[in-house]
């Protein structure tokens, strides 16, 4: 699969209950190291409070994730979190919820819904965008065919993000939808003098 969707900018919200506040926050993040790193700043800025709850979701396969309760119930904080990030089916976000105690006690049951409810408002305030996955290659071509795997480059729906020139021809980086890779490679190998300079190019 090609899309996925994922928030297009931090967002942030506020839930209060029984004087206990819930604030929450909806994070892009690449990887599992980032989504860590924002969790760590989110706990050094909120050092006071009783509680950091999180949850992630990585990958356009939706198979990478991880919750914690952070001290919470089992199942109370991280759990509610990680549900609404699916009820929206995002991926590459973290969302955070930090909680001051306000003296009166939730219950297991009173924790679970108001955690799933300040993460829901900070996914509700956020943009939520659709990314398309890319796959990039480059390519070798004498100049005589450089027009025609140009042409083949324009019909595949891709697009070439850099060009080199030498004495002989032209190299070509090349950014296609990743469900199309491999009938473009397909279509580019038919140039005889084409030539594959690297499998794949490295971000």
């Amino acid at each position: 699969m090609a899309e996925y969707l994922t928030i297009a900018a931090p967002a942030e919200a506020q839930y209060t209950d029984k004087r206990s506040r819930f604030l929450a926050f909806a994070l892009p993040v690449r990887d599992a190291a980032e989504a860590r790193a924002a969790v760590a700043d989110l706990q050094r800025r909120y050092h006071d409070a009783r509680h950091v709850c999180w949850a992630y979701m990585l990958g356009s396969a939706r198979t990478d994730f991880l919750s914690n309760d952070n001290g919470e119930p089992s199942g109370t904080a991280g759990k509610p979190i990680l549900g609404q990030i699916n009820s929206l089916g995002l991926s590459d976000v973290l969302v955070a919820v930090v909680r001051y105690f306000g003296g009166v006690k939730l219950g297991t049951g009173g924790l679970a819904v108001a955690y799933k409810t300040a993460a829901a408002e900070a996914l509700q305030a956020a943009v939520i965008e659709e990314r398309i996955m890319t796959a990039d290659f480059r390519v070798s071509v004498p100049y005589a065919d450089a027009d025609v795997a140009m042409r083949y480059v324009r019909e595949a729906g891709a697009q070439i993000t850099a060009r080199e020139y030498t004495a002989i021809g032209a190299v070509l980086t090349i950014a296609v939808r990743l469900d199309d890779e491999a009938a473009l490679r397909s279509r580019l190998s038919k140039i005889r003098s084409l030539h594959f300079t690297d499998e794949n190019v490295a971000e």
